[in-house]
């Protein structure tokens, strides 16, 4: 009996130790569980199909960095241009796409002032922004209005800056002005309609798409279809043509624009559209835009008294410094926020394992505002059997890039 007690004694202490050991386990691997994140990888340049959501490996805050639990982030054309790897020294994929996002301050790195954890803020990225956690220097992060959501904050900064930089830093809109902007249905297009309207007598002539025109008529003064000759169109209204013009199209509009320019005018070219025709990056289109821009001759804007320019915010925010002149920036715009003379336009929401339907979305043009990528919403049935999760490498099987063109698009319209 005395053995059998013994031998009993001996398995219990064997069982204790062995729960023992798998609770260690499960702590640690909960431990490992709870360092990483869901995020977008872009495996490679190219379609949608180099498009996957995985887990990462969380980041933490360095010294002058916050630390933010992502709630909403932007969509815009410039992602395009980064997955199909025509945008200007791209970094080398894998890499998490995406400039800007919001959410809640989780932590914050050593000797970084300004704020706390709790404090709801929207930030620009130098990349990595389609994660559920992100870490950016305290130089690019803001903090929102108690009244504005997070789908509002994910689509404020990149474009409303934008937009205001272009008027208001470059053209110097004034009074009793008139502004051309093409793709005006677009989320930058409707910042400058609405920022416009906050200076007396301005004209808006508003270049889009003819299905966008019922949504978008009462946001701009005159409004025409960009396939046909706006330019006549213009000038029967207004002989003498437009004070500014916003083209973030290139190619023909170009010279186009440039011919639409009074004297003392000012042309900003801030995007080239035209050059992303399919899913793919495409020489052909790329070389037409670029033939088609008229060569600029520097004697003739002299002669005509024409100004010229081009414009890049993440340039001007990553590789120019020019942090202090934003944050003024962003300043004036959440004024006119919380006056409520200026509210981002939203499109839709999206699940970041939709991420690739919303990017056809946009390459389509069917978007009229912002698409926003919403990191807490599920996907709808269609798109989650989709959400293929790998490596961060992105070594998964690859999908002919026509399959999800027959996947049901149902995203919350906003």
């Amino acid at each position: 009996m005395a053995k059998e007690g013994a031998d009993m004694t001996e398995e219990t202490e064997h069982m204790i130790e062995r729960n023992v050991g798998k609770k260690e386990a499960e702590n640690v691997e909960s431990s490992v569980d709870a360092k990483e994140m869901r995020a977008v990888i872009l495996a490679g340049f190219g379609g949608l199909n180099k498009l996957r959501v995985t887990k990462k490996a969380m980041p933490e805050p360095q010294e002058g960095e916050v630390k933010i639990r992502v709630k909403a982030c932007g969509l815009n054309f410039l992602d395009l241009t980064v997955r199909q790897g025509t945008i200007d020294s791209p970094p080398k994929p894998p890499l998490v796409p995406g400039f800007e996002c919001c959410g809640i301050v989780e932590s914050v790195g050593e000797n970084t002032q300004g704020f706390e954890i709790g404090d709801r803020v929207m930030a620009f990225v130098n990349y990595n922004a389609w994660a559920e956690v992100v870490c950016t220097a305290v130089d690019y992060v803001y903090k929102m209005p108690d009244e504005m959501s997070f789908a509002e904050a994910a689509a404020f900064s990149l474009n409303f800056v934008a937009a205001y930089v272009m008027l208001f830093e470059l053209a110097n809109l004034q009074e009793g002005m008139s502004v051309l902007v093409h793709s005006a249905g677009g989320a930058v297009g409707q910042a400058v309609a609405q920022l416009c309207s906050t200076v007396p007598d301005v004209t808006v002539f508003g270049i889009a798409s003819c299905f966008k025109h019922a949504a978008i008529r009462d946001s701009v003064t005159h409004l025409f279809d960009r396939n046909v000759d706006y330019i006549q169109e213009v000038k029967k209204i207004s002989p003498e043509g437009v004070d500014i013009v916003l083209d973030c199209l290139c190619g023909e509009n170009t010279g186009k624009g440039l011919g639409l320019l009074k004297p003392l005018g000012t042309y900003i070219l801030y995007g080239a559209s035209n050059m992303v025709t399919g899913e793919t990056k495409s020489f052909f289109s790329f070389a037409k835009s670029w033939w088609q821009v008229e060569k600029v001759n520097p004697i003739k804007l002299y002669e005509e008294n024409k100004v010229i320019a081009g414009f890049s915010l993440l340039n001007l925010l990553f590789k120019q410094g020019r942090c202090s002149l934003v944050r003024t920036v962003m300043g004036k715009l959440l004024s006119l926020y919380e006056q409520k003379k200026i509210r981002p336009v939203v499109d839709s929401l999206w699940a970041l394992e939709e991420v690739k339907e919303a990017m056809q979305r946009i390459h389509d043009r069917g978007n009229i505002g912002k698409l926003i990528l919403d990191v807490e919403k599920s996907p709808t049935p269609l798109m989650a059997s989709d959400s293929t999760e790998t490596s961060e490498a992105g070594e998964e099987e690859e999908e002919p890039e026509g399959d999800n063109d027959s996947k049901e698009r149902m995203p919350f319209i906003h």
